[in-house]
């Protein structure tokens, strides 16, 4: 599948963070995942662009954006599913399911057969505060698998739910959908190429290779 329609995200977006949490061990598998080659976010052209308008009007109001994941080849998707039927392993449970059993991640939609994420057009993100250095607290971390992570849960404090409304709210008034079970997912509405879920590895080198 030609990537020519997808950019390096650190290029488009100045002072972008980015901790891909899928190319490390610290992830809800505890391996790194097949196809993150580099430790780097890649989007569409579009995406990129509707997230450098984000990051601009973040950072006049005191904040960064920080990316845990974006572009996600099919291959990785089928690492998690792999993963949820036939691996045992149990070790991550605490930090990111602690009340679910694997095979409930798939049916409670956690984690699907296929992610928009392959299509290039979707990103995993929180906000930054650039005076204090760390992460707003959004009242539950990356990848936590609960219902506490829906974006709507009101068993968190009045400030939590107004940082992930924030986030929300900047994320759809530049053109992103979310979703009603993870405050960090978000989806160009307009993406282009909604039916498209591509295999090629997340690697700035190999994006720019092709290019080359």
């Amino acid at each position: 599948m030609d990537p020519s329609g997808f950019v390096v995200l650190a290029d488009y977006v100045p002072g972008i963070v980015q901790e891909i949490r899928y190319y490390s061990t610290y992830n809800f598998i505890g391996d790194r995942i097949e196809g993150y080659e580099e430790p780097c976010a890649l989007l569409t052209i579009e995406a990129a662009r509707a997230l450098r308008n984000v990051s601009y009007e973040m950072m006049v109001r005191g904040f960064r954006l920080k990316v845990f994941d974006a572009y996600r080849p099919a291959c990785a998707v089928r690492h998690f599913v792999y993963w949820g039927i036939e691996d045992q392993d149990l070790r991550m449970k605490p930090y990111f399911y602690p009340d679910l059993e694997k095979q409930e991640l798939f049916v409670k939609g956690y984690i699907a057969s296929q992610s928009s994420h392959s299509r290039g057009s979707t990103v995993d993100l929180t906000l930054l505060n650039m005076r204090t250095g760390k992460e707003v607290d959004m009242g539950s971390p990356f990848d936590m698998f609960s219902p506490i992570s829906h974006p709507d849960c009101r068993e968190i404090t009045d400030e939590q739910y107004e940082n992930r409304m924030e986030l929300r709210n900047v994320m759809i008034r530049n053109g992103f959908e979310p979703i009603d079970c993870e405050w960090w997912h978000f989806t160009l509405k307009d993406e282009p190429y909604p039916n498209t879920y591509f295999e090629f590895p997340v690697s700035a080198a190999y994006l720019k290779r092709k290019k080359g």
